[in-house]
């Protein structure tokens, strides 16, 4: 039987690779990120809505000289990612516990390179537009704390978000935008690095394409 969400928060509470509120360092990172936590000058990519980590901890693995930093605000998952993070002694992956809307509180302008969003809830009904992550107000966000020229990525399996996001970046005439309804059948499968999660990986025993998107703001 495994843990349960108690016992984990009270593991994340202590853990070195989680910050989340009640932390000490929780409100005092934005712009200091490399410096602070990872210790180094690489590049700074974060995974929004990361749920269990698989795809930051992939890119941790994939890419050591860049720092990664998975982004979600369930405790339990984060729980997940971290311990998989300390199995395998990688130490350029962190974890923030926090609501998506909070990004601005945790990064300064311009302290990112790169942002994936894999998998996030699509959020379907119509009251719900504002909360799809690839909504122009949290496109806005994300401009913010990116780099000039920063890359976004999404990969998703609902077809009703591909759509609505590349009308949004098309409305905005974002520029660098490639896109595929069916990754695996393109040559833009090298981009998304080999790394499946858990749910990509049912999707596509399921046959249901895999989308994707990249862009700058």
């Amino acid at each position: 039987m495994g843990r349960s969400k108690l016992e984990k928060f009270a593991v994340i509470a202590e853990r070195e690779n989680v910050i989340q509120e009640g932390d000490e360092r929780y409100a005092n990172l934005a712009g200091k990120w490399r410096e602070a936590h990872f210790k180094n000058n690489n590049p700074l990519v974060l995974e929004i809505g990361c749920g269990r980590g698989e795809y930051s901890i992939g890119m941790a693995t994939l890419f050591p000289e860049k720092n990664f930093i998975g982004i979600d605000i369930k405790g339990a998952r984060l729980w997940k990612g971290s311990t998989m993070a300390m199995e395998q002694e990688l130490t350029n992956v962190a974890f923030l516990r926090i609501f998506v809307e909070q990004l601005n509180e945790h990064f300064a302008e311009g302290e990112v390179d790169e942002i994936w969003i894999t998998f996030p809830d699509p959020r379907p009904k119509d009251r719900d537009i504002k909360r799809r992550l690839t909504s122009p107000r949290f496109l806005k966000q994300y401009e913010r704390i990116l780099k000039p020229n920063g890359l976004v990525h999404l990969k998703t399996d609902n077809e009703m978000l591909y759509e609505f996001t590349l009308e949004v970046l098309q409305e905005q005439k974002k520029e660098k935008l490639f896109h595929t309804s069916d990754l695996y059948n393109s040559d833009l499968q090298e981009h998304t690095m080999g790394i499946y999660t858990t749910y990509e990986k049912r999707y596509l025993g399921e046959g249901i394409p895999i989308k994707y998107l990249q862009f700058q703001l």
